[in-house]
């Protein structure tokens, strides 16, 4: 046997870097694999659907106070129904006015035809 060159050992590790250099897409064993991250979704927040109301009120005839019955309105209470706190008088005719409220809904708890049916009970003075 002969022993080995010492000028040959470097010059095969040269070739292997030039080997290495000009495979673009080879294996690299030397890095290691890169970890799965687990990434957690933020709860999102049910979102609630809401309807804001205007309704016309129109009294049952020209006596009818006007802010009397919208105290009484203001007294229907329901789950999801939050009436706003002011209300408005405009003319109709003849001397009549009528009363303009307003009033935000949760869709899924409380039906629009609910409250005006409720108002419209008030038979006394609608």
């Amino acid at each position: 046997m002969k022993p080995s060159d010492p000028k040959a050992a470097p010059a095969k590790a040269a070739k292997k870097a030039d080997d290495d250099m000009d495979d673009l897409f080879g294996d690299d064993d030397a890095e290691p694999a890169p970890k799965k991250v687990e990434i957690k979704k933020k709860e999102k927040k049910k979102v609630i659907a809401m309807s804001l109301v205007m309704l016309e009120v129109k009294p049952l005839d020209s006596e009818t106070n006007l802010d009397d019955l919208a105290e009484k309105i203001f007294t229907l209470t329901q789950d999801g129904l939050f009436w706003k706190t002011e209300f408005k008088k405009e003319p109709v005719a003849f001397g009549i006015f009528k009363l303009i409220v307003g009033f935000s809904c949760e869709d899924e708890k409380v039906s629009v035809d609910g409250v005006v049916e409720r108002i419209e009970a008030l038979e006394d003075m609608v």
